[in-house]
């Protein structure tokens, strides 16, 4: 079975990454969909995002990266895929996913959320996280790969 795992990956967080890796394990391919969040301002652009994310990923065979504008429902009847993959950190998470895997569902039936929970260490890791940690001069190492680190202080 094939996933598809959206999100803006703005930067790609080790969290991310972790829950990709640990949901190869069940499917047989994984696109991430690297998609514009019109409520949230972004550092890199979708091509940017979508090369870290490959960077990232280069060692894993079942992961493959795309980008694309609108619905992800659109997206999903169009290449016929029928799982979505979710990871959630928090209950906040919870919340607003299942929110979205309910209008996901009513948009197209054959859809179905898988929810993947984040391993402890990275339950308050978010890309907006990061990008405050690093814009306040913190260490990033424990949160990123060491490429994305190299691309925000080539950026900034």
């Amino acid at each position: 079975m094939k996933a598809i795992y959206p999100g803006s990956f703005d930067p790609v967080t080790n969290e991310q990454i972790e829950i990709v890796n640990r949901a190869s394990d069940f499917f047989d391919e994984i696109l991430i969909a690297v998609m514009v969040n019109s409520k949230k301002k972004y550092l890199f652009s979708l091509e940017e995002c979508s090369w870290l994310l490959k960077m990232s990923f280069k060692g894993n065979p079942k992961v493959k990266v795309v980008t694309f504008e609108g619905l992800l429902v659109d997206y999903m009847k169009e290449h016929e895929y029928k799982a979505i993959i979710k990871g959630l950190r928090t209950v906040t998470d919870y919340g607003y996913e299942a929110q979205m895997a309910l209008t996901n569902k009513n948009l197209y039936r054959e859809a179905e959320t898988f929810f993947i929970h984040s391993e402890e260490k990275y339950s308050f890791l978010s890309s907006s996280m990061v990008k405050e940690v690093y814009f306040n001069g913190g260490r990033l190492s424990t949160f990123i790969p060491e490429h994305v680190e190299d691309a925000l202080l080539k950026k900034v």
